[in-house]
């Protein structure tokens, strides 16, 4: 069965009966004569009615033609109103957002950046979930997500924001007491503030390297971790949105610099054709917010 399509030649009819020409319509539209024609006459065809009087002079709309005119030009117009529309929200982010993203990360990086776009946007309303499990962003219904570390194998579009350093630390004191290691091998015999998993993760000659360790407390908090870490109990391997202030006041010390590990901030969001504004432009402002001169540094990633 053959598909019908609607809209097949009533641009065309329309502007000839407008222009009262094909010769000036198919040059508004900037199609050639013959096209033109075929498609008015193939939706006369269609209509089984003739809608233009043609003569070698001129062209005229006819009784049904005028009537199909009437109806015609206030969809066409609705569509271009449609377009514009549709034009206008993509130069000004609109809608609703919303996005997910790890506890601390978005308590203490997202949600300040994301007060910030709502401010230059208002025509944006936004939800923020924090949440430390792998949300499904496709089956919750989430615009985007905000991942950390190591992204293999995604099927979603990835973007990355920043670069996040793990640094290992320890307070004055305790490096008073223990001294500080100078080689992974050390570990061993140093008090370690374990987090999720039972191994730190360092750059050793170009490669990333796994070093278990153990020590009095275990967490999987990293405002915790870093409380102890302040408090002396030991050393502490987390990242730098941790423990940035502390390092600047000299309230914590690194250690094993030159292991540092360095990895990325992504954000992430379901495949589609188009990216929607209210996404895309969050993305811009997040990221020219993240990404300073320092972490744009050509260190290598873990």
């Amino acid at each position: 069965m053959e598909t019908i399509q609607p809209w097949e030649g009533v641009v065309e009819f329309v502007t000839v009966a407008e222009q009262h020409s094909f010769t000036a319509a198919a040059r508004k539209l900037g199609m050639s004569v013959a096209q033109v024609s075929r498609q008015v006459s193939a939706l006369e065809a269609r209509l089984a009615t003739r809608l233009l009087y043609r003569t070698t002079r001129q062209v005229s709309v006819t009784e049904a033609g005028q009537l199909y005119y009437q109806h015609c030009r206030p969809l066409l117009d609705g569509l271009l109103a449609a377009e514009q529309a549709l034009s206008l929200s993509q130069a000004h982010p609109s809608g609703h957002l919303r996005l997910t993203a790890p506890v601390y990360y978005g308590e203490t990086v997202i949600a300040p950046l994301l007060l910030q776009y709502l401010a230059h946007h208002p025509a944006v309303s936004a939800e923020l979930n924090l949440d430390n499990r792998k949300v499904d962003l496709v089956a919750e219904n989430f615009d985007l997500g905000i991942r950390l570390g190591p992204m293999d194998g995604s099927s979603l579009m990835l973007r990355e924001l920043a670069v996040r350093v793990h640094h290992v630390c320890a307070s004055p004191a305790y490096l008073a007491r223990h001294g500080a290691p100078q080689t992974l091998a050390e570990l061993r015999q140093h008090a370690c503030l374990v987090g999720t998993v039972e191994s730190w993760r360092f750059l050793d000659s170009g490669q990333v390297r796994e070093v278990h360790v153990s020590g009095p407390l275990r967490c999987n908090s990293g405002v915790a971790l870093r409380a102890a870490a302040l408090a002396g109990m030991g050393l502490v391997q987390l990242p730098d949105y941790y423990v940035d202030e502390a390092l600047a006041r000299g309230e914590l010390m690194p250690v094993l610099e030159r292991y540092t590990l360095r990895d990325a901030v992504w954000a992430a969001w379901p495949r589609s054709r188009f990216t929607p504004p209210k996404v895309s432009r969050f993305l811009d402002e997040v990221q020219a917010a993240l990404q300073t001169p320092a972490a744009r540094a050509a260190w290598p990633m873990g």
